[in-house]
């Protein structure tokens, strides 16, 4: 627990990380360079990170495996399973971010300091982030929206490599965007922020014009409506979709790096990664600093724990329902037209433009295919990154030989693994269809809800008083761990014997 001795000049969280230092809370406007923060400042300063995460969460969930379930199944039985994901997932977020903003510490950083030690965190946090990321799903069937978009018509089976020669070099174009700004994660927020709008309001534009009310009546009324799932359910993708409603469940908290480069409470202390074109060499510490106790570093942290919940449950809560109801709506009333293909996991990531097409003329069928194809493309660009930012992150941090070899610039790392991370993608995406090795993808986000929220218990608790986890945020966590570890308990009795434990 944090001492209230006003001389100690370090506290100690944890095992196997070095001792934190004492210092006081930066104050938002330092941070920001502002005067005061008022609404403008909020929206155009302090907000920013929930963008990057719903930047990815439409590109994954909500337009591949919401749509296809929602088709399939309707809402009734299906839309609770959304709501209660979005609403945990937050509440977890915010746990994660509250260890980040404290200590300026990323998770992956953090998680380090947990018994048994560093040797171990490290190396399972990174193996689990690459089992449920590196398959390049996005990229291929942005390949393959791409692909229809050029040439009219859907790819045959000869003409499939050509689809993953296209979602490689989109993975090279998202690379290319990495290089600059001052802050690589301001130039994702950017990015994000522009690529979320711009596709929520087609989205909606389009839903809004052509699906009955009827259907926004059922979609809502299926969001409260606790009844249980349809019967013969496929139980891999329900658990997909509530893997990857909002951002992907357990795995959240490799979105939180960006709260540390954004600057907020104590990560405006330790520093963030720079753009090759745009930043200068920007010094990044390998361990965090934490506050100390006092009454104006606790006014302080009420501030920024304030701005972290805005960002939490107005950006990404409510950004999350929008970004799987619109789609899943649309593409439920598309599936139920007179003549409509069958959706599957082979067609989704065309499937809407094509029933636009044939309804609707070409107009929406084009319009349809390049909203899918930025739309994937964005989630593939932010997942590159943030592998590459994780893995830089623990790197850096945890040896300081490779620190000196980096001459203390995590850069020189930075990059070059980014491009050999390109080059493995590219080649594991000839794995399989882009939709199912995205069902494992989110399987796997609810294998990491089963353990790291006891890993945020263990170093929350440990935080100054102000910021220490409540009563209530150990209940919160705990239910992560049932309602996404009853999902991935069933998909893996499904790998492993065809069978799942519970059958809806």
């Amino acid at each position: 627990m944090a001492s209230e001795n006003p001389t100690q000049t370090y506290h100690q969280i944890g095992v196997s990380r070095p001792a934190l230092p004492l210092d006081d809370l930066p104050e938002p406007e330092t941070v920001f360079g502002v005067p005061a923060i008022g609404f403008k400042e909020l929206i155009k300063l302090v907000l920013g990170p929930s963008m990057i995460a719903l930047g990815v969460s439409i590109g994954s969930g909500e337009w591949l495996l919401g749509p296809l379930v929602a088709a399939k199944y309707g809402f009734i039985g299906i839309g609770w399973v959304i709501l209660v994901s979005a609403v945990l997932q937050t509440f977890y977020n915010v746990e994660v971010a509250r260890y980040t903003i404290a200590t300026g510490e990323v998770p992956i950083v953090g998680f380090a300091r947990t018994p048994p030690g560093m040797g171990f965190w490290v190396s399972f946090t990174l193996l689990v982030i690459y089992i449920a990321w590196i398959w390049g799903g996005w990229a291929a069937a942005a390949g393959q929206s791409l692909f229809t978009l050029f040439t009219g018509r859907p790819h045959t089976p000869d003409e499939l490599e050509i689809v993953r020669i296209i979602g490689i070099a989109l993975m090279v174009l998202a690379f290319g965007l990495f290089l600059f700004g001052e802050k690589i994660s301001r130039t994702m927020e950017l990015f994000s922020t522009v690529m979320v709008f711009f596709i929520l309001f087609a989205l909606i534009a389009i839903a809004v014009s052509i699906v009955p009310l009827s259907y926004w009546c059922n979609g809502l009324l299926g969001l409260v409506t606790f009844a249980r799932p349809p019967k013969g359910i496929d139980v891999s993708l329900l658990g997909a979709l509530a893997g990857y409603t909002g951002f992907a469940s357990g795995m959240n908290f490799m979105l939180i790096n960006y709260y540390r480069d954004k600057g907020y409470g104590m990560g405006h202390r330790v520093g963030f990664i720079s753009g090759l074109v745009g930043g200068i060499k920007k010094e990044v510490l390998p361990s965090g600093v934490i506050f100390r106790e006092s009454p104006e570093n606790t006014v302080c942290w009420k501030r920024w724990f304030r701005f972290l919940l805005i960002d939490q449950w107005i950006v990404f809560f409510i950004g999350a329902l929008m970004g799987m109801m619109v789609p899943s709506i649309l593409v439920w009333y598309l599936a139920s037209t007179p003549g409509a293909g069958i959706p599957d996991i082979a067609t989704m990531p065309i499937y809407a433009a094509t029933e636009m097409g044939r309804l609707y003329g070409p107009f929406l069928f084009y319009f349809g295919l390049f909203v899918g194809a930025l739309t994937l493309f964005k989630t593939q660009s932010t997942i590159l990154e943030m592998l590459i930012r994780n893995t830089t992150d623990a790197a850096f941090a945890m040896s300081e030989r490779f620190r000196r070899f980096l001459r203390n610039d995590p850069r020189r790392f930075y990059y070059p693994f980014a491009i050999v991370l390109v080059v493995v993608i590219g080649i594991i995406i000839h794995l399989a269809l882009p939709t199912r090795l995205l069902v494992i993808s989110a399987n796997m986000a609810n294998l990491a809800a089963m353990i790291f929220p006891f890993v945020i218990m263990y170093l929350n608790r440990r935080l100054p008083k102000p910021a220490r986890i409540s009563w209530w945020g150990y209940l919160v966590l705990g239910l992560n761990v049932v309602f996404f570890g009853f999902f991935f308990v069933n998909f893996l009795a499904v790998q492993l014997t065809g069978t799942p434990l519970y059958q809806f």
